[in-house]
C-alpha cells in the first residue's frame, strides 16, 4: 500500500509509525518474522452452524484448523494486546467463524506483500489482513467480503474549523500520507472547489500517517484524510480519545470512495470459499457480527450479508 492502506494502497490499512513501533516492541521481531504470540483468546462462544460445517472441506476438518496470513499490527483489524496475544476485528471475527465451522483459525504473521505467495506455497490457507477486494486481485483470489469502507476526515477535538465535508477543506491545508489514493482523490476535487467559489485543497503530503496526525495536532493542517478504520481508531484511542474527532458526513456513511474488504483465498478453493461465506452469514444472522463491529466502533462499515467478490463490480 504505498498508496498506504490495507484498503487503498494497492492494499492495506495504514499504520502510524507509533503503532508499528509498539507492535514490534511487543513481538520483539521485524514485520517479516513470525509472531510468537501467547495463548490465543478463547473462541467466541457461538454454536456450530451445521450447513457451514458440512461445507468445510475434509482436509480442514482433519487438521482442525485453518491457517491465516495476517499483517500484525494493523489496528483496529489486527493487533497484539498487553500479553502479546492477537486481538482486533479480524481476529475476533475469525474466532467466531471458527466457532461456526468447528475448527480453529491460526493467525500467522505474514508481510502483506507476501501474503498471496504464502497461499500459493501452501503455508497459509486464507488471508485475513484488511485486504481490499479488487477486480485485479480477483484474477487470483476469491473474497468473502465482511467490511465496506472508504476514507474519513480526522480533525482536532472540538472540530475548531467546523469541517463537515470535503467541500469545507477547499482552500485549507490538509494532511495525507504520500503516494496515497486519498491524496489523488483530494487533488481531483479541485474542480468542485472552483464550482463552490473556493480555491483547491492545499495538500500537505507527509511520509507517514503519524506525521499526518502530528501536522493536525500542530496546526500545520486542519485535517487528516485517511482510511475510515484508521481514522475511527485514532479518534477513539489517541490521547484516550481526547485528541481527535471524526467528521461524519451524512452523505457518505461508509466514507468517501468506499471499497469492500474481504477474506482472500485462492480462486480454485471454491469449497472453502462457500464454507466461509456460510459461516459469516450465520454470524450476520445471529447478531454476533453486529456485536463485533460495535465493539470496535466500526458499525458504519458493516455489510448486511456475506457476499463473495463484491469488489470491482
Amino acid at each position: 500500500m504505498n498508496t498506504t492502506s490495507h484498503q487503498n494502497r494497492p492494499g492495506l490499512i495504514t499504520l502510524s509509525a507509533a503503532t508499528l513501533a509498539i507492535g514490534l516492541a511487543l513481538t520483539g521481531c521485524s514485520v517479516d518474522e513470525p509472531v510468537t504470540a501467547g495463548t490465543p483468546a478463547p473462541q467466541v462462544g457461538v454454536e456450530v452452524d451445521a450447513a457451514a460445517a458440512a461445507a468445510l472441506p475434509a482436509r480442514y476438518k482433519d487438521a482442525g484448523a485453518i491457517n491465516v496470513a495476517a499483517d500484525i499490527p494493523n489496528p483496529p483489524m489486527e493487533m497484539l494486546d498487553e500479553n502479546n496475544n492477537p486481538t482486533g476485528l479480524d481476529y475476533d471475527l475469525s474466532q467466531a467463524m471458527g466457532g461456526k465451522l468447528g475448527v480453529k483459525f491460526n493467525f500467522q504473521q505474514q508481510a502483506f506483500d507476501s501474503s498471496i505467495p504464502s497461499l500459493q506455497a501452501g503455508k497459509n490457507d486464507i488471508i485475513f489482513a484488511g485486504m481490499n477486494d479488487t477486480a485485479e486481485r480477483q484474477k487470483v483470489l476469491n473474497f468473502v467480503d465482511y467490511f465496506h469502507a472508504g476514507f474519513k476526515i480526522l480533525v482536532n477535538a472540538g472540530n475548531p474549523e467546523g469541517i463537515g465535508s470535503i467541500i469545507d477543506l477547499c482552500g485549507k491545508p490538509v494532511a495525507v500520507q504520500k503516494a496515497t489514493v486519498q491524496g489523488e482523490y483530494l487533488a481531483a476535487f479541485a474542480a468542485k472547489c472552483q464550482e463552490a467559489g473556493k480555491s483547491p485543497i492545499e495538500l500537505v503530503q507527509l511520509p507517514s500517517e503519524l506525521d499526518a496526525q502530528t501536522a493536525v495536532r500542530s496546526g500545520k493542517a486542519v485535517a487528516d484524510v485517511v482510511d475510515a478504520s484508521v481514522a475511527t481508531y485514532a479518534a477513539a484511542t489517541a490521547g484516550d480519545g481526547k485528541l481527535f474527532e471524526l467528521v461524519k458526513d451524512p452523505g457518505f456513511p461508509n466514507g468517501y470512495n468506499p471499497v469492500y474488504t474481504g477474506i482472500g483465498l485462492l480462486k480454485e478453493n471454491k469449497d472453502l470459499t462457500e464454507a466461509l461465506r456460510l459461516a459469516l452469514q450465520s454470524l450476520v444472522e445471529d447478531g454476533t457480527y453486529t456485536q463485533l463491529m460495535e465493539k470496535y466502533d466500526l458499525s458504519d462499515f458493516a455489510v448486511t450479508e456475506a457476499g463473495v467478490n463484491n469488489g470491482g463490480k
